[in-house]
């Protein structure tokens, strides 16, 4: 009986958080996206919660631009956890690098970098931290539209 305990924590464990890791590898990227829409999927069938498809849309959008500028930007892995937090889902991005990005002032004249001002755009909150090996950024996407 204990073990079918572990077993059903675990389970509930994998609904509500995913986590994996990237080596900056072509593809990577895509595979973040896949990530987002799976764990979402997830939380829609097994949980019963409601998922709009824009907050798909938007922690796809997220987990793309985050995901983009760790491997762009910072040697090694990184690292994306999502995670279910009441009426929203948290998005985690860990890499090695502990330069804090900043966003740029709007310029329409200029080509790429925006990456930072859509993510503080379509999410409900954005924080950025160093750690004692790198920076973790986190924004939280609502699960259905206000």
């Amino acid at each position: 009986m204990d073990g079918a305990a572990h077993s059903g924590d675990r389970l509930r464990n994998e609904l509500v958080r995913v986590s994996a890791q990237y080596e900056g590898r072509p593809g990577d990227i895509a595979r973040g996206r896949e990530l987002a829409r799976g764990f979402l999927a997830r939380v829609r069938a097994a949980q019963g919660l409601p998922v709009s498809d824009r907050a798909t849309d938007v922690v796809q959008l997220v987990v793309s631009e985050l995901l983009t500028n760790a491997c762009k930007y910072a040697p090694g892995p990184s690292l994306v956890d999502l995670e279910l937090a009441d009426d929203r889902v948290e998005v985690t991005v860990w890499d090695s690098d502990p330069v804090l990005p900043v966003a740029e002032t709007a310029d329409p004249g200029r080509v790429g970098r925006h990456g930072l001002e859509i993510v503080r755009a379509v999410c409900q909150s954005f924080e950025v931290r160093r750690e004692p090996v790198g920076k973790r950024m986190r924004a939280a996407v609502r699960l259905v539209d206000a």
